[in-house]
């Protein structure tokens, strides 16, 4: 499976991006591959995307959740494998780190 580490520095403290990042139903807003995602509880989500003119649905298990430090998820179904975790980390009390792997 690939492997895709890509890191962003934002101007906000970290539970002002740990907050943005678990609203996922608002992906698709800044995401342009994310068509929906579809919370179904609190550690279930569909998603459906489109890549290439294709359209592909699957759903993900949020495997771990710590408030302000990180979030794994893996897919349970669908059209898609794969897993990730994002992890947030403090600059200053005004930025933040977000780093997805």
């Amino acid at each position: 499976m690939a492997q895709i580490l890509q890191t962003i520095d934002v101007d906000v403290p970290v539970n002002i991006s740990y907050n943005q990042w678990t609203q996922f139903e608002e992906f698709p807003k800044f995401l342009t591959v994310v068509d929906s995602i579809t919370q179904q509880d609190e550690t279930h989500n569909h998603w459906v995307v489109s890549i290439a003119g294709n359209t592909r649905e699957f759903d993900t298990v949020i495997a771990e959740q710590i408030p302000d430090d990180r979030i794994a998820w893996t897919s349970t179904g669908g059209e898609v494998d794969h897993a990730g975790v994002v992890t947030f980390h403090r600059l200053s009390d005004t930025s933040s780190r977000v780093a997805v792997q």
